[in-house]
Order: structure tokens, then sequence, then C-alpha cells
């Protein structure tokens, strides 16, 4: 075979230089074009103001209760022994790290707070904390992680006496399964919405002593079922909700077929009705009763499904907000002062108020999620009176 090469002769030699001359010109034009263009929506989404919607008519009281320049999330709250119980994650950021731990708070008002024990899993991220009150001693759940991405393996539980002394996570639960709040109607029998650590399906289980759960029945499968919270309605039926991320995920996009399922069971809660609602896909919900309605504290998406990027995409700006829960719809009451990286609340009723505890970025500035998942954000506390809490709901029903 006989081997030709190209001669470059002495004139053209100028005129493919000046070509590559000029389509590195072009490549630089090109990239400061999109380096300017990505500076600007950061500039937009770091220094937009903040446009909750917080109806008036809720006189909430709002404070914050940590804010200490770390990512602090996941709350849980509980009122036991003549005292508030706090609980959030503090970590340096939203996603997994081993550096991840949860701190308990203890309050008598909800204003002057003390740190009273730092809890977690060794090797391993810890999230999604909750509270229960089973016979004499004070539970506490939590979700373990050892991946970058958020997605827990399994449930833990450790127990206090005292709320200051507590005793080591140890596993909890069938394997795989992630427990969200425990609820029980008599203080005898106990029942927990989970879901299946590998998304798509959620149950209920059931407990004595908050250690030894059984399965009663399966309530969902699809959608990427994910965060699972249930609450009893004045009948004794059982009402849960899931987050269903819908099956065109993107980690960018979000989703248009984001969703809430609302699932109704009467006891012995193994026949489940189900719906779905499309006014939020309710992520990190607390569920409480007042007065024969179901609320929730949740996140709210403001974009809605009219963006090119879908429902909760990480382009997108999140709320946490409160809801009135039917078995046949979520209905969005208001938001809370709240902004970027938000919502995972926890929910305590006394002396006729509300008190709600929620974690958020700076609310001076209404980001868009992904940039609150690596900036510091605060736990807030709501006060609310709860007449005021139902004449909303009255209102918007």
């Amino acid at each position: 075979m006989t081997k030709t090469t190209e001669t470059i002769s002495p004139q053209e030699q100028p005129e493919r230089l000046s070509a590559a001359r000029q389509a590195l010109i072009a490549l630089g034009v090109t990239l400061a074009i999109l380096l300017a263009f990505v500076l600007a929506v950061l500039g937009i989404w770091y220094f937009r103001p903040n446009a909750a919607q917080v109806d008036p008519a809720l006189a909430a009281e709002v404070w914050p209760v940590v804010s200490d320049g770390l990512h602090n999330s996941n709350t849980h709250l509980i009122y036991w022994q003549d005292a508030f119980y706090l609980v959030h994650a503090r970590s340096r950021f939203h996603m997994g790290n081993t550096g991840s731990r949860l701190v308990v708070r203890r309050s008598a008002d909800g204003r002057a707070w003390e740190e009273v024990a730092v809890l977690g899993v060794e090797g391993n991220d810890i999230r999604d904390p909750k509270f229960a009150a089973i016979g004499d001693r004070l539970f506490l759940y939590a979700l373990p992680n050892t991946g970058f991405e958020p997605e827990p393996y399994g449930t833990v539980v450790s127990t206090s006496a005292d709320g200051l002394n507590w005793t080591p996570f140890e596993q909890v639960g069938p394997d795989g399964w992630l427990f969200w709040e425990p609820k029980s109607r008599d203080g005898a029998t106990w029942y927990v919405t989970a879901y299946w650590h590998e998304h798509g399906k959620s149950a209920l289980f059931r407990s004595t002593d908050g250690l030894n759960w059984e399965h009663v029945s399966d309530i969902h499968e699809g959608d990427r079922n994910d965060e699972t919270a249930g609450e009893f309605l004045p009948d004794g039926r059982l009402l849960a909700t899931a987050r269903l991320e819908g099956d065109d995920r993107a980690w960018h996009q979000g989703s248009h077929h984001a969703a809430t399922l609302l699932a109704v069971a009467e006891p012995p809660y193994t026949e489940w009705a189900t719906t779905r609602s499309l006014t939020a896909r309710l992520d990190g919900p607390a569920l409480f009763a007042y007065n024969g309605r179901v609320y929730a504290v949740g996140r709210f998406d403001p974009e809605g499904r009219d963006k090119w990027f879908g429902m909760s995409s990480l382009l997108g700006r999140k709320r946490t907000a409160l809801y009135e829960v039917r078995p046949d719809a979520l209905i969005h009451l208001s938001d809370l002062p709240s902004a970027g990286d938000t919502s995972y609340a926890g929910a305590a009723l006394k002396d006729g108020y509300l008190y709600t505890t929620y974690y958020t970025s700076d609310t001076r500035r209404d980001f868009a999620w992904a940039l609150g998942l690596i900036m510091p954000s605060d736990i807030l506390m709501a006060r609310i009176p709860l007449e005021n809490l139902e004449r909303l709901a009255e209102a918007r029903g």
C-alpha cells in the first residue's frame, strides 16, 4: 500500500493558522456567554426577594431556634413531661456525609432552648428523626444513610427515660423499611407508616412496645412512592399521605407527574382507598389532628407545573406551607416564612396553639432549591392560634 503525505504550501500555512485562531476566539466567546448566563441565573436566584404568601389571618409568630451558620434540617417536635423537645439534623450541607448528627434540644416555653444530646451512627449520615412518647419513655426514630445521595437503608431507634440520656441507636423494624412518625389512638397500640428504601411502595406497621413491629397492610405501590405520613380521623379511620415523585423523575428537572397520594383505611387498616392530589408533592410532612380536621405542615412548590422543569425541580423555589388534608383533597392554606431548602416539620398542640418547627434557607431571599442545598439553613418555630387555623380551613374549604 502506498502512503501519501499532504504537503502544505507556505502560502496555505497562514490561512490555516488564521482559521484556528478564529475557531479558538469563537469558542472563547461562546464560553464567555455561557459563563455570563450562568452567573446571571445564579445572581437572580441569590438576590431575588422572598415572595412567600403568609396569610395574615393566621397571626403567626415566628422566631429562630437555631442559626449557627451550619446546614440545619429535618426537624421534629414533641411536648413531653412539661417541656418541648426538638430534634434536628446538623450537617455541612444537605447531601449525605458522615459528619451528620442529630441534635436534641429542650425548652419550657419554645423560646429559650438548651442542647441536651447529640446522637449519630458511626460512619453514617443520619436524618428524618421522629419522636414518639411510648409508655414512660421518649423514643427517637431516624434513618441512617451511607451514600452522598440521601438514600437511607433502614430505621434505627434510641430511647430515653428523661430526654437527656439516650441509648445507642439500634436497628428497628423489618429490614429496608423507612419509618415516619408513629401514632396511637389509645396509647396501647401504635401504628407507623413507612416506605421502602428503594422507593416505589409504602406500608403500615403495628407495635405495642415501639421496638417490635409487625406488617399490617400495603398502602400503595408505584410512582416512586416516598415519604409516607399518617394521622387518625375522628371516626377511627387512618388517613395517610405519600410523596409520589412520578415516573419521569430526573435529577434536575423534577417531574410533571409528581403528586401527593391520599389514602384512607377503616380499622383494622388492611384495605386502603386511594386517590391523588396535584396541589403539591408533599415532602417532609408533619400531620396532626385538631377539632375533627387533619392538617399538615410540609413542602410546597410555588412554581407549580407550568415550568419546563416540572414539579419539585432543583431549579425551582420551595416553601414550607400549611395544608388541610382530607381523604379526597389536599388544600393549601398558607405559606410560612421560608425559602430555598426547607420543610421537614414537627408539630405540637398546646394551650390552644399550634407550635411547629421547620428548617429554611435565609428567608430574606428566594433561592432556588439547588442553592439552598449547599447553603446554611436555620431552624424556625412558629406559633399559630388553632382557632385561626380552623377559620382559615373553613374559608378555603
